[in-house]
C-alpha cells in the first residue's frame, strides 16, 4: 500500500463510499415503498415494481444481502481511511487515529447514510426500482453467505419465539382505511371521499337508523272508500306503497304504481284488483346492518321492505333509495319535502328545527355533533334528556354549545324547537 499514490487511495475510498450510499439508500427505498401502489404497478407489468415485489417476498434475504454488502464496504472503507491517515501523519499515529475516527465518521454519516437515506425516503420508487436490478444480482452472488448468516439469525429469533415465516398482514382495518381516504388529499375529490366514507359507515348503521317510521308511512288503506283510494293513487308521488287493512300492522302487500295503472282506466276497478297486483310484502328486522340490507335488496330483487321489531310489530318501511342516499346524499325530487325543510335558518346562529327530523340528517346538513347512538329523532333526543314529555315549552342546553327552546308540543311529540349556538363556548371548544 505504501507504493500506491494517495490520489488512487482517495479514489478507491470515494468509490467505497458510493457503494455504501447505494446500500443505505436501497434499504430505505425498498422498505419505504407503498405496498398497495407497488402491487398495482406490478399488476400493470411495471418491470421495476415486479422486481421489487419479488425481493420483498423474502425480506430476510433482502435485508441480509443489503447489510452484508453495506458492512463489507464500510469495513473496507474504514480500513482504507486508516491507511490514508497513517500515510498523511506517519510521525504521529495517535493523531492519525483520532483524525481518521472523527473525519471518517462525519463523512460516512453525511455522505453514505443521512443524505442517501433521506433521498430514498422522499422518492422511494426512484431509488428502489433501479436498485432492484443490482440487488437481485447481489442476492444471487452472495446467496451462500447470506443463507449462512440468515440461518443463524433466524435460529436466534426462534429462541425468543418469533416466527420468521409469519409475514405482517397488509390488510387495513375499517378505521385505517377511513384514515387513508381522509388523507388522500386532492387524489380523491371531496365528494368521492364523502361517498367512500359513507360506504364504510354503512356497517355501523342499522335499518332502524334510516327507516321511515310507521307514523309517516303513506299507504293504501283498503278500508277506505274506493273514491278515496283512486284519488290517492292519482295524486301520490310514491312509486311503491304498502297496502293494508285498517292498520299498518295488517299489511297485505306492496303496490307498484305501474302495476295498477292499467286497471285505473276501467270503470269496474275494485279493491280486489289492488290486492291482485300487489306483491307479497318483504319483512326485515330493524336491527339489520345497512351494508347487509343493501346486499339483501339486490339478492331478493326488492326495492322496499317492511321493518319489524323483535315482536313482529311493524315499525316502518325502508327503501333502497334510503340506503343509497346515505352514500351519495339526497337526490330526491320530492316537491313536498323541498317546500318544507326540516331546518329554517333565522340568522347565523339561530335555527328552527322540526322535532320529527332525524338527528343524522340534522348533523349532516348543519355539521353538528348531536348524539346518534340513542333516539333517532330530535324529539326523542330531547325527551330522553328531560326524562319526561314536557307539558309546556322549556329550555335546555344540548351538547354544551346548543341552546334549545321547545316551541311547539302536539300529541305528546315535540313538533318544533329553536336552536341557538353559544358562540363563546363553541370558540372555547375549538
Amino acid at each position: 500500500m505504501n507504493e500506491v499514490p494517495l490520489s488512487v487511495l482517495f479514489g478507491i475510498l470515494a468509490v467505497l463510499l458510493l457503494f455504501s450510499a447505494f446500500f443505505s439508500s436501497s434499504e430505505t427505498g425498498m422498505m419505504s415503498l407503498n405496498r398497495y401502489r407497488l402491487r398495482h404497478l406490478a399488476k400493470n407489468n411495471h418491470s421495476g415494481a415486479k422486481r421489487a415485489v419479488s425481493l420483498l417476498e423474502k425480506p430476510d434475504r433482502l435485508i441480509g444481502t443489503i447489510l452484508t454488502g453495506n458492512n463489507l464496504v464500510n469495513f473496507a472503507a474504514a480500513a482504507l481511511a486508516t491507511i490514508i491517515s497513517q500515510r498523511l501523519w506517519p510521525d504521529n499515529p495517535d493523531l492519525a487515529v483520532f483524525v481518521n475516527t472523527i473525519l471518517f465518521t462525519l463523512i460516512v454519516l453525511i455522505c453514505a447514510e443521512l443524505t442517501p437515506k433521506t433521498l430514498a425516503a422522499i422518492a422511494p420508487e426512484a431509488v428502489a426500482f433501479p436498485a432492484s436490478r443490482i440487488l437481485i444480482a447481489l442476492q444471487w452472488f452472495l446467496h451462500p453467505f447470506v443463507w449462512f448468516v440468515n440461518t443463524i439469525a433466524n435460529g436466534l429469533l426462534k429462541l425468543i419465539r418469533i416466527d420468521v415465516n409469519q409475514t405482517n398482514s397488509d390488510h387495513l382495518s375499517t378505521e385505517e382505511l377511513r384514515t387513508v381516504v381522509r388523507e388522500a388529499g386532492t387524489m380523491i375529490p371531496k365528494r368521492h371521499q364523502h361517498m367512500l366514507l359513507s360506504i364504510l359507515d354503512l356497517e355501523k348503521m342499522t335499518v332502524n337508523d334510516i327507516m321511515i317510521p310507521r307514523g309517516e308511512v303513506i299507504g293504501i288503506d283498503l278500508d277506505d272508500d274506493m273514491a278515496t283510494i283512486v284519488e290517492q293513487l292519482r295524486t301520490t308521488q310514491h312509486t311503491r306503497m304498502p297496502v293494508y287493512r285498517g292498520d299498518i300492522n295488517n299489511v297485505v302487500g306492496i303496490l307498484h304504481a305501474r302495476s295498477i295503472a292499467r286497471f285505473m282506466t276501467q270503470p269496474e276497478f275494485t279493491k280486489e284488483d289492488i290486492e291482485k297486483v300487489s306483491r307479497e310484502p318483504y319483512f326485515i328486522p330493524e336491527s339489520t346492518p345497512l351494508h347487509t340490507q343493501l346486499f339483501n335488496f339486490q339478492k331478493n330483487q326488492r326495492r322496499i321492505a317492511v321493518v319489524v321489531d323483535e315482536y313482529g310489530d311493524i315499525q316502518g318501511i325502508c327503501t333502497l333509495e334510503d340506503i343509497l342516499e346515505e352514500i351519495v346524499g339526497e337526490f330526491t325530487t320530492d316537491v313536498v319535502a323541498a317546500s318544507s325543510p326540516d331546518i329554517l335558518k333565522q340568522n347565523e346562529d339561530v335555527f328552527i328545527v322540526d322535532g320529527t327530523a332525524y338527528i343524522r340528517d340534522v348533523n349532516r346538513q348543519m355539521n353538528w355533533d348531536w348524539p346518534t347512538d340513542g333516539p333517532k329523532t330530535v324529539s326523542g333526543l330531547i325527551v330522553e334528556m328531560l326524562e319526561h314529555i314536557p307539558e309546556s315549552p322549556v329550555c335546555l342546553r344540548l351538547g354544551g354549545i346548543y341552546l334549545v327552546e321547545i316551541l311547539q308540543i302536539k300529541d305528546n311529540t315535540i313538533r318544533a324547537i329553536r336552536v341557538e349556538i353559544d358562540k363563546k363556548r363553541a370558540a372555547e371548544r375549538e
